[in-house]
């Protein structure tokens, strides 16, 4: 099993969900988040006043999928999310050794 974390922007969010239940991903963790990267925030003017934004609002996304599932799930994040334009955003994907449903026990690959 591997665990995709993807920091997209917000506005993406329902176009990745959307790729993402084509694929028969039936569960997720949207989180809203705040950060940067190359971006690296802006300049913004409130009342005659600059001030630098540095953390930009992103949204991390957070999915366990078969290990069969992963490349297609990397690959419809990443044409939902991708505009071209700079603070698309990234995809880390780890291992997890075991999952397990509270209310149910199941255990592992059942579980997800």
């Amino acid at each position: 099993m591997k665990k995709i974390e993807a920091v997209i922007k917000p506005f993406k969010l329902d176009d990745v969900r959307e790729a993402l239940s084509e694929l028969g991903i039936t569960g997720m963790t949207a989180i809203e988040v705040k950060g940067f990267g190359r971006q690296k925030g802006h300049t913004e003017l409130y009342r005659g006043a600059e001030y630098v934004v540095d953390f930009l609002p992103k949204v991390k996304l957070e999915i366990v999928v078969a290990e069969d599932k992963t490349e297609a799930c990397i690959e419809a994040i990443t044409n939902a999310a991708k505009t071209g334009k700079i603070g698309d955003g990234k995809i880390f994907v780890s291992s997890i050794e075991r999952v397990v449903r509270i209310r149910t026990g199941e255990q592992d690959h059942d579980a997800i």
